[in-house]
């Protein structure tokens, strides 16, 4: 049975979305390098304080909670914020903390890989999508449900997308989006206010007094909805009669079964939702699937006569599916994820915050296998004093992060807030890029990645980083090359399982290309067994090229990665001695992470 979506924080501990309307670690946490002392205005030394957007200290923080571990998630907050990338100073006046602090929390989640540094900005990076994942995987949903999305957004040829509740909002957790001039927008991850969704009323249905109150508390904070950076704000802020429609929307999503959405997030977009339910004895709300369109394409009326049906049908396979699916099997638990922080600490010293990075890593223990942990199970996962685990999740559940029920402790949707909206979205030649700019500096030569085209006959370059040098290799992006005469395509025909150009198309572009037929069959055998290519002269003279393959998870090649240069440069074997292993090595970077970002996402390949 999957994980359930979203609990309740226990009484008395801090709430995800307070009475300020903030949601998760309020703006501005301010104070010097984590745990330092500093002096105050008078000379007297100080400890560092964390204060709200208002300059007031916050006195709800628990006195076990681990401030760097704040600092971090705040970090990170703001980075998903402004899509993905900020600049050094923009974060330190984003989150208020000193210029100190930010360099060494940025420099700590570096090292654990989620973010990357290109001169003074900082990128998220694909890796950071691996908590996402955990939450996901605990979930089951995504992967129990998202293949009845996707057959239902092919059938009806429209967005299909699954929603979960958190808190007074709904977060989504999969998007089955078609690809047209005029597209939706919302990305696994974002969050929306309850209210102007078609999910929010049938959510709302479950809602006790205390959820409702804590609604009409946000609503009173945030009038505009400004914090809920996935819509547009409210030109007008939200009124009583406004409250009114979400409750009466919200009783008859109760005695309809199904809600509407008619262009109360922007003009023009349209939905209607239907709620997947568990398959326990309470019938509780686990997912909400919806059908998404444009009023150029369907009224609000046409979605509930054209389109109801065949999303309930769905929605039943849905509920058949988490009936009939058994809980997974168990596997070898995880064990000393945390091991890795101690090396760090010795090699970089005071720039590295271990505990920001030991508490990061205790989300990474959460899955598909262990949803509901214990905290003894923590502490074995990751390798942690139980003191010290303990400590990680009371400040992951005063960040709404964790939900504590009893003796176990479960992920809640709110992790998806970190990264996961900005990163769904990524690419392949995104993912690659830094890597090959890596790659680039450290062997002086040009690299690039390409994939094969439709037809089969063609390599397509899809990233490039070229090295400065007065004789390089001149090729941009976009650019299209036969595949049989480059050592790319060879990578890429390889593993294809179409079939290779006719003789008549194997034409001799050098005198050395191949345009045998079987001699490139032998060719190609070759390469699959020895996992590169060595290409001399072939496609024009005096150039020499290698290539490596990129695989997914699958273990399909779904791109090449090469370097090209002059042939008085390095001799073929200078090339497989030299250059192979740093590509080699590249390319298991880039397989790291798209692995990673593809787990519960379409990674587009160009």
């Amino acid at each position: 049975m999957p994980a359930k979506p979203v609990s309740e924080p226990q009484e008395g501990a801090a709430s995800p979305a307070d009475e300020t309307g903030q949601r998760g670690v309020p703006r501005n946490v301010l104070g010097n390098a984590s745990g330092d002392a500093s002096k105050g205005a008078s000379g007297e030394v100080q400890r560092d304080v964390l204060r709200d957007a208002s300059g007031e200290v916050q006195r709800d923080v628990p006195a076990e909670a681990v401030t760097p571990l704040i600092r971090g998630i705040a970090v990170l907050r703001e980075l998903t914020e402004a899509n993905g990338t900020l600049s050094l100073s923009g974060l330190e006046r984003a989150t208020g903390l000193a210029r100190s602090t930010v360099d060494r929390i940025t420099a700590t989640l570096a090292r654990t890989g989620y973010v990357r540094f290109d001169g003074r900005d900082v990128h998220l990076s694909p890796r950071l999508m691996e908590l996402g994942n955990a939450y996901l995987s605990a979930l089951r949903l995504p992967a129990l449900l998202s293949p009845h999305a996707d057959a239902l957004a092919d059938e009806l040829d429209e967005s299909v997308s699954l929603a979960v509740a958190d808190l007074d909002g709904i977060r989504f957790i999969h998007q089955a989006t078609r690809r047209r001039a005029m597209s939706l927008s919302f990305r696994i991850g974002d969050l929306l206010p309850a209210e102007r969704t078609a999910p929010g009323p049938l959510f709302a249905t479950e809602w006790t007094d205390t959820d409702w109150r804590r609604w009409r508390r946000r609503r009173a904070a945030d009038p505009r909805d400004l914090s809920f950076t996935a819509v547009p704000p409210r030109t007008y802020g939200a009124d009583e009669r406004d409250a009114e429609t979400f409750v009466r929307r919200t009783h008859e999503a109760s005695a309809n079964g199904w809600s509407l959405d008619d262009q109360l997030i922007e003009p023009g977009l349209v939905a209607i939702s239907v709620p997947v339910r568990s398959p326990g004895a309470d019938g509780a709300i686990a997912c909400v699937a919806s059908v998404v369109s444009h009023t150029s394409r369907h009224s609000a009326q046409r979605l509930r006569t054209a389109l109801l049906p065949r999303l309930r049908s769905a929605v039943r396979a849905m509920e058949r599916e988490l009936r009939t699916t058994p809980p997974p099997e168990p596997g070898p638990p995880p064990s000393d994820l945390a091991r890795w922080t101690g090396t760090s600490k010795q090699q970089l010293g005071r720039e590295f915050v271990e505990s920001l990075a030991r508490g990061l890593t205790v989300v990474t223990a959460f899955g598909e296998a262990g949803p509901e942990l214990t905290l003894t199970e923590v502490a074995r996962a990751t390798g942690l004093a139980r003191a010290t685990a303990r400590r990680a999740l009371i400040t992951y559940q005063h960040l709404g992060l964790v939900a504590a029920t009893d003796r176990t402790f479960t992920l809640t949707p709110r992790v998806l807030s970190l990264g996961f909206p900005p990163l769904s979205r990524t690419s392949l030649p995104e993912i690659a890029q830094p890597h090959l700019a890596e790659l680039t500096s450290r062997i002086h030569e040009s690299t690039s990645l390409a994939v094969l085209s439709e037809s089969g006959e063609e390599i397509q370059y899809t990233a490039r980083v070229a090295t400065a040098r007065v004789m390089s290799v001149d090729i941009t992006v976009g650019t299209r090359l036969p595949a049989y005469a480059t050592a790319l395509g060879r990578i890429l025909l390889a593993d294809a399982p179409t079939p290779l150009p006719e003789p008549a198309n194997l034409r001799a572009l050098t005198p050395h290309t191949i345009t045998d037929k079987p001699r490139l069959e032998q060719t190609l055998a070759a390469v699959r067994a020895q996992g590169y290519a060595l290409v001399d002269e072939e496609l024009e003279e005096g150039l020499r090229s290698l290539a490596v393959p990129i695989r997914d998870r699958s273990g399909r090649v779904v791109a090449a990665l090469n370097t090209a240069m002059h042939v008085s440069r390095r001799t073929p074997r200078e090339c497989v001695t030299d250059l192979l292993p740093e590509l080699t090595r590249t390319a298991t970077h880039i397989q790291t992470d798209l692995h990673t970002a593809s787990r519960h996402t379409r990674i587009r390949p160009s």
